[in-house]
């Protein structure tokens, strides 16, 4: 295929969709003090955070509820999340406000370029990735996120021991993260046991609704060799 025809890898689908007074007033008055800018510099971790920390990064963060909820709880970590969804960033900035999270940034930016032109090689601790788009169509797999390259492109930017945490409840795309995984030897799976979830990640209400309807969800947690 010409280079040209290639898809590049995407963390996103536009769809916008529409802004509350909340979440506009939001991104108003919160983004100067909460939302960094994306830009072809790397970041310094030390200068944007008021204390020192594991460095995680969450790509597709929704409405931003349990972003928020994992900041909390895991409070000596520095978070930054990733989305370009307006009504999701707006929303997490007034969460971010409303609990006074001192170690949660927001880029609103495609992860792919972000992780490439901001984040130094070896320098993250985690990436989270919570229920992705399954793209369920097998017409439409391509469009995943969960990809070779895109591990790779990760791999680089984690540390040694560095892990990435994916969750979905879609089966044939937890079935497609697992066998590309097993194919990558850059990472191993910290527990085979995929239906253990780490007690860090909350449960959402999408999750709870599907649980209730039969369906499983798998936490994959695979670590830098």
């Amino acid at each position: 295929m010409p280079i040209s025809k290639i898809r590049p890898i995407r963390s996103y689908v536009l769809r916008q969709g529409r802004l509350t007074k909340h979440q506009a007033e939001g991104i108003k008055l919160l983004s100067a003090l909460y939302a960094i800018s994306f830009g072809d510099s790397t970041l310094n971790w030390d200068t944007i955070f008021d204390s020192e920390g594991k460095k995680i990064i969450e790509i597709g963060f929704g409405m931003g509820h349990t972003t928020a909820e994992i900041a909390e709880t895991l409070s000596h970590s520095n978070f930054i999340a990733i989305d370009v969804h307006s009504p999701g960033v707006g929303n997490l900035l007034n969460k971010i406000k409303e609990k006074k999270l001192k170690n949660l940034k927001i880029i609103q930016h495609d992860a792919v370029e972000v992780l490439k032109k901001m984040i130094l090689d070896e320098s993250l601790d985690a990436v989270h990735i919570f229920f992705p788009d399954p793209w369920h169509k097998k017409r439409h797999n391509k469009r995943r996120l969960i990809q070779e390259p895109f591990l790779e492109l990760i791999s680089r930017k984690l540390k040694k021991e560095g892990y990435i945490h994916i969750a979905t409840d879609w089966e044939d795309y937890a079935n497609w993260i697992i066998e590309i995984f097993k194919k990558n030897s850059m990472y191993k799976a910290k527990d085979m046991d995929f239906s253990k979830k780490p007690s860090y990640r909350p449960k959402t209400k999408y999750e709870t609704r599907g649980v209730n309807l039969g369906h499983q969800v798998w936490d994959m947690v695979f670590v830098k060799s």
